[in-house]
């Protein structure tokens, strides 16, 4: 319960005097590497802000000290602070190493570290608790020998994966071989069968040191107080009916979500994207972008070129240079097109499109260009926080996962809560073409997608309102954190 400036009425202090008592209740939160683990965090820490009187230091990794992410820290609210941690050194891992493996050993070696600027906040600050990310479970070890009370774990991406992650140990048990040769669909309480093909890409292949790692932290997230995810019930209502279940264990799941980037991102001035779809028919164009990380195989490029030429809709295109010389999250550390990605689109493409589709290199406002009125739909990798902010602004998705959890997204946005239709795994033009158009003009199963998105959009919204369900999840939290200081 909320008094008038936010702040909970019950709180008694954390044993260092009227005055700690009197400071607001602070919060440490572990932002492991991506824009796509630091926003939803952000918003998280806005959120305690704006409506519970709470402030935040966000702890940020050395290897991430992109100009993206310093701008972005920089734009934040005065109550959400935040602080670098030191370099370690990671010189010792193999080349190639995969990016799980690499977040997941930078946070096991920054445990000192980490245990040093914890203890200095709690002297500084009323620290009423430490929340680490999906990567960051190895840090619980630093909170506990820095004193600090309650162990929270925020997991940005969804239910599912949640899911997946705390039966891990059980399934690393149960399954001999690799998950790529299941016979059946991998099958867990409350989830859409996910095709052994489909399920997380870090554990696909079990000789691969980030597939011991993911088994670790699924192993590690059950030290946790409880865990915070970004997600809402309407979304992924098999999952959420099972977790908020009290189960022997395994903490307790809070649905908080959804949290995207609330200020639209992007700068106040004129933008090319925008101006060009101020010119555009109502709900006409389908934006197509894969994340600040991905990219596509110069093949798969071609074809989604000629498929969207061959689909006849309007588009908007964020086009990289391709993945052929690493991997298709090779700009998981840095959004920047390598090359010049307009040299590898067919000979003509960008003249004969010209009046139906604008192509831009590496990056456009995509909270901006969700929110306008002229897109009607969204070719995306179902990266976690580009499904949930298509579903914010209610357009509905073709799917055309890349890495990490994006698979197993596909199959639970398509299969399961039907809010997009996932381009079939060939690639082909006239596939692409097909599933664009019937997205954009209700086709088919694409008259459902578009219903079942504009629902979830109300829930979405719903949730996130005073007594919604998000809403009394998040202020359930904090009142734990206020009401049971020592």
């Amino acid at each position: 319960m909320e008094n008038g400036n936010g702040a909970s009425p019950c709180c008694n202090g954390n044993g260092n005097g009227a005055a700690a008592a009197a400071a607001p209740p602070h919060v440490a939160m572990l932002v492991t590497p991506g824009m796509g683990h630091l926003i939803p965090l952000a918003e998280l820490a806005k959120r305690l802000a704006r409506r519970h009187g709470a402030a935040a230091t966000l702890l940020t990794f050395a290897s991430a000290a992109s100009a993206t992410q310093r701008a972005f820290l920089a734009s934040l609210p005065p109550a959400v602070t935040s602080l670098a941690l030191p370099p370690v050194d990671l010189s010792d891992l193999p080349r190639g190493a995969a990016i799980e493996t690499l977040m997941s050993e930078e946070c096991a070696r920054s445990v000192p570290a980490l245990t040093d600027i914890l203890r200095d906040l709690r002297r500084r600050t009323r620290l009423v608790a430490f929340v680490a990310d999906l990567f960051g479970a190895d840090s619980f070890d630093a909170a506990r020998a820095a004193g600090v009370a309650r162990l929270y774990l925020f997991f940005p991406s969804n239910l599912h994966a949640l899911t997946l992650f705390l039966h891990l140990p059980e399934l690393d048990a149960a399954v001999p071989g690799e998950f790529r040769d299941l016979a059946e669909p991998l099958r867990l309480p409350g989830c859409v069968p996910i095709p052994g093909p489909d399920v997380l890409m870090p554990l696909q292949d079990k000789s691969n040191p980030c597939y011991r790692w993911m088994v670790h932290h699924g192993a590690k997230y059950r030290e946790a107080d409880a865990i915070l995810v970004n997600s809402f019930d309407a979304a992924e209502p098999g999952p959420a009916k099972i977790l908020r279940q009290p189960a022997p264990g395994r903490p307790a799941v809070f649905p908080v979500g959804p949290l995207i980037q609330a200020d639209r991102g992007g700068s106040d001035g004129p933008c090319p994207c925008l101006e060009w779809l101020d010119r555009q028919p109502a709900r006409s164009v389908i934006f197509v972008s894969f994340g600040s990380g991905g990219a596509l195989p110069a093949e798969q490029m071609r074809e989604l070129a000629l498929g969207l030429e061959l689909s006849g809709q309007r588009f908007l295109w964020v086009v990289r240079s391709p993945s052929d010389e690493g991997a298709v999250n090779d700009n998981y550390y840095d959004a920047e097109s390598k090359k010049d990605p307009f040299a590898y689109l067919p000979e003509g493409f960008v003249d004969r499109t010209r009046d139906v589709g604008l192509v831009v290199p590496s990056w456009a406002p995509q909270i901006k260009v969700l929110a306008h009125g002229a897109t009607g739909g969204f070719l995306t990798h179902c990266g976690w926080n580009s499904v949930l902010e298509s579903l914010v602004y209610g357009v509905p998705m073709v799917a055309w996962p890349l890495y990490a959890e994006q698979r197993q997204n596909a199959v639970m946005l398509s299969e399961g809560v039907g809010a997009a239709i996932r381009v079939p795994e060939s690639k082909g033009r006239e596939k692409i073409a097909a599933a664009v158009r019937e997205v954009m003009e209700g086709e088919g199963r694409g008259a459902t997608v578009r219903a079942k998105v504009a629902e979830l959009q109300k829930a979405a919204a719903e949730g996130l309102q005073e007594g919604g369900a998000a809403a009394a999840a998040l202020a359930e939290v904090v009142e734990k954190w206020t009401c049971e200081e020592n």
